[in-house]
């Protein structure tokens, strides 16, 4: 008797390990549907008729059903009976696995009483977290936590997506014969097609800046499915980066199919770089909406801005409230993978404050050169000249002080109407935490005040018209067509104020991950010298000592009056400036 009350206490004890672990997966899938759930609403079934019995998962069972961000809940061997979401995996720095759904099966329906999460091959479990939609043709986007256990492995299994709802109980031995896991750096993907060709981008193959595959060592492969053997293969023109261009493909008359593409190295042994991109039709910046009674035009807008961010949202409404007053009309942002208030606050931009906000969902670690030549060939038949900058850059002039109101023509009047000038390459001056220990909340450019005394590295604004055919970019600079040139602007008349050493709790963040596919991140100890590091701070998010105080040789309050001026509106509370939240 004792002996039965034991089991059925161990019954109980088990049960409730089950029952609080499926519990914090909903709570952290229901924080991820609140953020996710316009892009991913409102489809609740497959989109074609392929039955999802097709991809019923494999038996997978384990002693220990691990749940959570390293989390274990021991409990009985599990198995997904529902049918299996149709996805690929690939795995990502950090011990993160993005999880890619069919686009027959996109955009998923989310519901937080049934979340999706990742069944390994050993039966360990994780949450799903919904992350976004991969554009052309629309994919959902999951994340998840790589086991522990399976990073001893060398080769692991891609995971199984599933409703949570489908783990049940059983005992069976286990089987799993999912492909193995995709890795982020030896991956297509992302492509654009233009009118007259097909642009690709693929991690591992250009591996080192300036060194790069010559095209006739590779050809660029379109086919359905899985379905190499019969690949249409066509010319590479153009290696440079992670940027490839192919000829467009001829494919037979008949039905109509998604297209996969991808590289291939040839070779005596050719090896299909594997894929998550598709072929589609030429794709392009979407028009701005038109007044009613008026018919859309092909007018380009003068001035853009392109930019990559991550997490941003607490300083992007000042940087495009800025600058779409002194002259950019249209703001592309190629989202790297943000999980704060993006969507809200550029909701927000577009609708309350009338600013032409687009937003490019670019997940893929380490990618930022590719995602500026991206935006030449998406925004080119909008856009006639382009900005990059990064969101904490702020271009400005001295001789604006002399404006009572911001207007469109200070940047509209620096750039060349005719002639061979083709890149403005502007200096930045770099500011210091300016003795704070927190963010400013009336914004970058009221908090920090002192800065470096000598200019370092430049952005540029550049004529999409003029970028060269590779379309390679180092630094925020392009390569121009043979006739076009750069010229740096002086100092004294525009500089890039960079905010870029911020009180300690933001700087630190930068720690994280480096955007630049050839820059190293700086927790990796290498390259100490490099210009992308900060002087006297070493390998770890460690606070320097007296980091308040430093990178301080100049006290420079030209832009913090001017942006005063201009957007201040005093209050009961004092001055408040136009981006700040009431």
């Amino acid at each position: 008797m004792a002996r039965k009350a034991r089991g059925n206490s161990a019954y109980v004890v088990v049960s409730l390990f089950i029952f609080f672990g499926l519990l914090y997966n909903r709570c952290i899938y229901h924080a991820a549907v609140s953020y996710y759930a316009v892009p991913f609403s409102g489809v609740a079934q497959p989109r074609t008729t392929k039955s999802a019995a097709d991809f019923t998962a494999n038996k997978l069972i384990t002693e220990n059903f691990r749940l959570g961000a390293g989390g274990a809940a021991p409990g009985r061997r599990v198995i997904s009976t529902a049918p299996a979401i149709p996805a690929v995996a690939v795995a990502v720095p950090d011990w993160e696995v993005f999880v890619v759904a069919s686009p027959e099966y996109s955009p998923l329906n989310l519901d937080e009483d049934d979340p999706y999460v990742c069944v390994f091959e050993q039966g360990e479990s994780s949450p799903a977290i919904p992350v976004g939609v991969l554009p052309f043709p629309d994919r959902s986007l999951f994340k998840c936590e790589s086991p522990r256990s399976a990073r001893r492995r060398k080769v692991n299994k891609q995971p199984i997506l599933t409703l949570s709802s489908s783990l049940i109980n059983f005992t069976s031995p286990p089987e799993n014969s999912q492909p193995s896991l995709l890795q982020w750096n030896f991956l297509a993907y992302d492509s654009i097609t233009t009118a007259d060709d097909v642009v690709l981008f693929v991690k591992g193959v250009n591996n080192r800046q300036g060194i790069n595959r010559n095209p006739t060592e590779l050809r660029c492969v379109f086919f359905p499915g899985d379905d190499t053997i019969n690949a249409v293969k066509t010319a590479v023109t153009s290696s440079i980066q992670e940027v490839f261009r192919c000829k467009l493909p001829e494919f037979p008359a008949g039905k109509k199919q998604l297209i996969k593409v991808s590289l291939e190295i040839v070779g005596p042994n050719p090896i299909i770089v594997p894929t998550v991109a598709f072929y589609n039709p030429p794709l392009h910046l979407p028009e701005p909406e038109t007044e009613p009674g008026t018919e859309p035009g092909n007018k380009k807008s003068k001035l853009c801005a392109a930019t990559m961010v991550y997490n941003v949202a607490k300083n992007l409404k000042e940087w495009v409230m800025y600058h779409s007053r002194i002259g950019v009309e249209r703001f592309i942002l190629y989202d790297n993978n943000s999980d704060d208030e993006l969507r809200q606050t550029v909701k927000n931009l577009v609708q309350q404050q009338g600013i032409d906000v687009t937003t490019y969902f670019w997940p893929w670690p380490k990618t930022q050169e590719a995602g500026f030549s991206h935006s030449t060939v998406y925004a080119n038949s909008s856009c006639k000249w382009m900005i990059f900058t990064d969101v904490d850059e702020f271009l400005y002039s001295k001789s604006w002080d002399d404006f009572h109101a911001p207007s469109q023509s200070l940047l509209h009047s620096v750039l060349p109407e005719t002639g061979d000038v083709a890149q403005l390459s502007v200096a930045c001056l770099e500011f210091g935490p300016s003795n704070r220990t927190s963010h400013p909340t009336a914004g970058v450019t009221q908090g920090y005040n002192c800065r470096r005394k000598k200019e370092n590295r430049h952005k540029s604004i550049v004529l999409l018209d003029a970028v060269d055919f590779s379309l390679v970019n180092v630094i925020h600079h392009f390569k121009l067509k043979p006739g076009f040139k750069t010229v740096k602007v002086k100092l004294e008349d525009m500089a890039v104020n960079h905010y870029k050493y911020q009180a300690w709790p933001e700087f630190k963040a930068k720690f994280r991950r480096r955007v630049s596919a050839y820059v190293i991140d700086w927790t990796r100890q290498e390259n100490p010298n490099s210009n992308d590091r900060t002087p006297g701070l070493g390998y770890r998010p460690v606070e320097p000592e007296g980091w308040a105080m430093r990178f301080c040789d100049v006290y420079d309050e030209g832009l913090k009056l001017l942006t005063r001026r201009w957007f201040g509106v005093e209050s009961p509370a004092g001055l408040r400036l136009a981006w700040q939240s009431r």
